[in-house]
């Protein structure tokens, strides 16, 4: 409910504490909340049924609101005020019998199925299905690209990852429920706040991964399928305890980042070299090495000088303290050039000609990488990087002129 009552105001809503409660009571509960613009409260005259409702519209016609409005209540000595309501929720109560079926005639049913519908939909993360795109990485690395069968396969193997990942974030919810309730970001998240049920969260987390993995058997190879199940029981103990480990964390990430090229492979039956590999798995620690940096800094700044540690501000449900910073933004990057250098030897191996025509050209690839890896760094160390640098990657116009540059020189080192 409190969840629903910040989105509410966050769209503008005025929200009103209107309780029976003496006065000194419920203006501590609306400083601690801080999701209501004004109380109404008893100080002197007991404030309820008709009197509440006389109160309520005073104060409507105090701010120039005219006189519709919407209630929430728990109890029968609201019934008058539900009566001169638009609509109404009964919140929490079971003492109304059937009021609770008039109640659902009455309210904007449209509204409340939209409302169900966006909490699912925030639950399964559609956004992080793009970090999927990776399976088609050894597709591109191959020069299959036009091969029909090769990217059909592909994209089937996308669609099962995505279905595997968003089972994943249910279960995830599902377990990290009492500390997403005292996040003060994440207390929003759709079974946080219970706009999503954790009965329907239980349905729904199972019945993504029944139908990933019927698809997965009846649809790729094998070894595929193997590689998605590595996957979900790696991301599920990632998700339960190996993300509050330090340094496990990071190397976890990134082998689930891995993890994708793998099973692009798999799908695919395209050879993934140890090149390739020993690239991303550098590439992905530097980048999951920034998301815990900026997981950090967010922290450090909600702090507001509270500090109960020793080592200062820790990241909420991570391994990390603020002491860690330096240190992050040491290795990180680190990280992240070692993955250049893995790309420049690759360009000097002699397998490199034998798909080139001008491999010289490849070297061009190492300065636009090292842009790329250097300017994500100095977005988190601005505070200016979304939480997740792929993710954020896939939404960003720098990067899409970075892969641009990447293609062009990779058709001038294959055909000039």
């Amino acid at each position: 409910m409190l969840g629903f009552l910040r989105e509410e105001r966050l769209t503008g809503r005025r929200i009103v504490l209107a309780t029976a409660s003496h006065r000194a009571l419920a203006e501590k509960v609306a400083a601690h909340l801080k999701c209501f613009d004004a109380v109404i409260a008893t100080d002197g005259e007991n404030v309820k049924g008709l009197t509440k409702l006389k109160l309520i519209r005073r104060h409507l016609s105090e701010q120039g609101e005219g006189e519709s409005f919407e209630y929430m209540g728990d109890s029968r000595a609201d019934e008058p005020i539900f009566g001169a309501s638009v609509g109404y929720f009964v919140v929490g109560s079971r003492e109304f019998g059937g009021i609770e079926a008039v109640q659902r005639r009455r309210f904007d049913s449209g509204r409340r199925l939209g409302s169900k519908v966006a909490g699912v939909l925030k639950l399964i993360r559609p956004h992080q299905w793009a970090k999927n795109a990776l399976i088609f990485v050894p597709v591109l690395a191959g020069q299959r690209i036009l091969d029909l069968a090769t990217v059909g396969s592909a994209t089937l193997a996308v669609v099962v990852f995505s279905l595997l990942a968003s089972s994943v974030y249910v279960f995830n919810d599902l377990l990290d429920l009492s500390s997403d309730r005292r996040h003060h970001r994440k207390r929003l998240r759709p079974l946080a706040s219970g706009r999503v049920s954790i009965v329907e969260g239980v349905v729904l987390g199972m019945g993504l991964l029944v139908v990933a993995a019927g698809l997965g058997v009846a649809t790729l190879p094998a070894v595929f399928v193997a590689w998605a199940g590595v996957y979900f029981v790696v991301s599920t103990l990632y998700s339960v305890v190996l993300k509050r480990k330090l340094l496990v964390d990071v190397l976890c990430l990134a082998a689930l980042y891995t993890l994708r090229i793998l099973a692009g492979g798999a799908a695919t039956g395209i050879v993934v070299s140890h090149w390739l590999l020993a690239f991303s798995m550098f590439m992905f620690l530097s980048l999951a090495f920034v998301k815990r940096y900026t997981e950090l800094a967010m922290a450090l700044e909600g702090a507001k000088g509270r500090v109960l540690d020793s080592r200062g501000v820790k990241a909420s449900g991570r391994g990390y303290f603020e002491v860690d910073l330096d240190l992050i933004r040491s290795v990180g990057p680190t990280a992240g050039y070692l993955a250049v250098l893995v790309l420049a030897l690759f360009v000097s191996s002699p397998e490199v000609a034998t798909n080139y025509r001008t491999p010289t050209y490849l070297y061009g690839l190492c300065p636009v990488v090292l842009y790329w890896v250097t300017r994500v760094w100095f977005l988190a160390q601005r505070r200016e990087l979304h939480d997740d640098p792929v993710v954020f990657a896939l939404g960003d116009r720098h990067s899409y002129v970075v892969a641009l540059l990447c293609a062009a020189i990779l058709l001038v080192a294959k055909f000039l």
